[in-house]
Formats: C-alpha cells, structure tokens, sequence
C-alpha cells in the first residue's frame, strides 16, 4: 500500500516536528508555571498538604481510566486532531480556572474539578504525540527527535519556578494564567500550519479492529504477544519501581539531614532538573547508539548508579553529584526506548499500543510511595538511629547513622537494584536482540 502523500505546502518531516516542538515547550513552560503559581495559592487557602496531594489524585484517576480508550480514539482519528484534542482539555481546564480567578470566585476544590478535565485531555496527549513522530520523523532522526520531547519534560522544571516567582508579584496568578491560555492557542496553531501524515492501513491493524473494548485490549495483547516489547517493557516497570521508591524518600532523606534546609533541598532538586536539560541537548544532537538497546540497558545501569551515589553520605556534594547522573541519563533511556517502539510498532494501532504502555509504567506510581513510606518508616530509619544494630554496623559507613540514614540505605538499595534488572536484560535475547528479532514497520 502507498503511503499517504504530504500536504502541499505544509511543512512537514523533521521541520515540521520542530515547529510542533517550539509550540508545546513555550506552552508547557507557561502550564508548568500555572502549576507553580496554583500550588502556592492552594497552600494558602488550606495550609494542608493533604489537600494539595489530593489534586494529584484527581488528575491521575481519570487519566488512568480513560488511557486505554484514548489510545483507540488515537488509532481510529485523525493524529492531529487527536493532539490538538489533548491541548485543548488542558487549555479549557486552565481558561475555566482563569474565568473563575478573575471574577474573584474561585475555591480551592474548583482545582479538583479541573484537575479532572487536565487529566482527560493529557490522556491523549502522549500516545497522540508519540504516535505523531513515528510519521513525521524518518527513522534514523527519531533519537533525535524524542531526545527533543525530553527537554519539554526537564526544560520547564528549571525555568518554570523561577520566571513564576518573579511575575506573580508583579501578574498575579490571573495574568499568569492568562499567559498559559495565550500559549495553549500558540501549540494549536503551530499544529495546524504543519502535515501530520496519517498511517497506511497494516495486517496488525486490521487484526485489532472490533468494538471500543476489543480495540482497547489489542494494546495490551500486542505487547505480551511479543517477548522484546514485553522484556522492555518490564525493564522500565522494574527500573520506575525502583526509582520511584528512591525518589519518594528523596526529600525527607535531605530534609532530615540538614535540619529541613530547604535550600540545600532545593539545590538538589535544580542540579537534578539541570542534568536533564543537559541530557536532552546532548541526545538532540546525538540521537543515541546506533544500536538503541543499549542506550536501554547502558541507561539504566548508569541510572542506577547514579541512584546508588544519591544515598551515600557525604551531603550536597555527593547528592548533585548522584542526582545529575542519575537525570543527565534519562533522556538517553527515554529516547532510545521510545525510538525502538516507534519504529517496530506499526503505526496505526500506536495509539493503543503506547496507551498500554503508559498504563504499565504508570502503575508503579501508587505502589512506590507504600512501599518506600512503610520500609523507611518502620523498618530502616529506626534501625540507622543507632550505631548498635546490625544494619548501621554493616552499612554506616556507607549511608551514615542517624536520622535520614536509613532512606539513604532505602535509596542505595533501589539503585542497585534497578541496575542489576537492566543488567540481566543483556542475558536475555528477547530483549538484547529485540531490534533483530523484530521487523521495522516499514518493512
């Protein structure tokens, strides 16, 4: 079957996915610093942190519930109009939120209502965008290109709290807002100068077709039908347990021990949101190994060790050092992951396929904090406290003793762990071979 023919005149290829790219950081960056502005209105009008995790809860439960159908109606539609779908629930979240800013009505449970309407419209953000590059972008630029997308992941957490700060004395939170409305209509617009090209019809296609609930399950089908995608896919459930275990105990790790300096957490948090700008510029101009499973294994690995040094002892200097390992190497993982599903899932069923994906990872996010805030809790901080129980006596030089020493061993652990996983994946010919044993699309 042909495929289909790019749009006279409509950019299209690798500059037409930069002219998307340009419209979503500038819009991201303005959402991230909606974020940053509503957090702190949230915190005083309740002074409850309960109220603003709440939010959290709010977004992720209908995000998770609808990303299966989302990634249907990703495969069924037109791409483009599916992305600009994903844009336009965040941006009537944030207008609803501005309208209601500015007649001065605003209550603080109208950001859980929104937070609904932000997680629907964000469930068809990735599996659309995602699904996008893989026609836009030829193969050999798509570790280009996803390196790219990670910098509209790790760009905005430098930038974003910084430039919010300095304008909300001078905006307020309705000019701020205003901005991000401004922004959402800029990412639409630089949608529609461009050609998505919409995927030719495949055998796999044609197998997942059916009713909403048959569509909905082919993604899940399609990956544990094949071993490669399934190994790499339980690589990242292991490597994001792991990490999202660590990264739970991060901040009271730091906070109890410094005495809750907040400045020394905060540099943390910036070396951390810095290594990843740096890694996504550094995998946009590279675009990873040629062979991108290592960039997979190797990552995570380094990952890992990053982690590792992350929970030693030693203070700042140990922390930056481990924390911007540890994130100057995601966008290398992301992105090679991310290439190697593009270019050996047919396109159009991506949409379902990366929907399940998405699901898969995401639901080490309720499960680590458990885990990470019942191990710290009752089990490794009281046995770090002392300098008598077999714990400090084995690993006190490693992490220290006292207080956060035992999330600092939590810490430790995890990243051993999660590199010991990415190290067996090489063990493996499901899925150290994963880009032989299975045929790109195109061919």
């Amino acid at each position: 079957m042909m495929k289909p023919t790019p749009t006279p005149n409509r950019p299209t290829g690798m500059f037409g996915f930069t002219i998307v790219w340009l419209g979503q950081i500038v819009s991201v960056m303005a959402s991230t610093m909606s974020q940053f502005a509503l957090s702190v209105w949230m915190y005083e009008q309740t002074k409850s942190a309960l109220a603003m995790g709440t939010m959290q809860v709010f977004f992720i439960t209908p995000f998770l519930l609808i990303s299966p159908i989302a990634g249907v109606m990703v495969d069924r539609h037109n791409r483009k109009m599916m992305m600009m779908v994903s844009d336009l629930g965040a941006g009537i979240a944030t207008l609803t939120v501005l309208a209601l800013q500015y007649f001065g009505v605003m209550q603080y449970w109208h950001l859980y209502l929104t937070s609904i309407i932000y997680g629907l419209g964000m469930a068809f953000q990735w599996p659309a965008y995602s699904a996008a590059i893989s026609t836009m972008v030829p193969k050999e630029k798509l570790g280009r290109a996803n390196g790219m997308m990670s910098l509209i992941e790790a760009g905005p957490g430098v930038f974003a709290p910084l430039m919010a700060g300095a304008l909300l004395p001078l905006i307020g939170l309705t000019g701020i807002l205003f901005i991000d409305v401004c922004t959402f209509i800029l990412a639409i617009g630089a949608l529609m100068m461009v050609h998505v090209p919409q995927p030719p019809r495949t055998a796999d296609g044609e197998q997942g077709q059916g009713n909403v609930w048959k569509e909905a399950a082919f993604g899940f089908k399609y990956i544990f039908a094949r071993p490669s995608l399934l190994g790499l896919q339980l690589i990242f459930f292991i490597g994001n347990l792991f990490s999202g275990i660590a990264y739970t105990v991060l901040a009271p790790m730091v906070l109890a021990q410094t005495n809750s300096n907040s400045l020394v957490f905060g540099s943390v948090q910036t070396a951390g949101a810095v290594g990843g700008v740096v890694g996504g510029i550094i995998m946009s101009a590279w675009g990873g190994f040629k062979r991108r499973v290592h960039g997979v294994l190797l990552g995570w690995i380094v990952a890992g060790l990053g982690t590792m040094i992350l929970g030693m002892a030693g203070g700042l200097p140990v922390w930056v050092t481990g924390i911007i390992i540890a994130s100057i190497i995601s966008p290398l993982i992301n992105g090679s992951n991310q290439a190697i599903w593009q270019s050996k899932v047919a396109p159009d069923v991506q949409g379902r396929v990366f929907s399940a994906r998405m699901l898969i990872a995401w639901l080490t996010n309720p499960i680590s904090p458990l885990i990470a805030g019942t191990l710290a809790d009752f089990v490794l901080e009281p046995a770090m406290k002392t300098d008598s129980s077999p714990l400090s006596l084995t690993f006190g030089w490693l992490v220290g003793i006292g207080p956060g020493s035992g999330m600092g061993l939590l810490i430790f652990f995890c990243g051993l762990f999660g590199m010991l996983a990415a190290f067996a994946g090489y063990f493996f010919p499901a899925i150290y071979n994963a880009e032989d044993i299975l045929p790109d699309h195109e061919a």
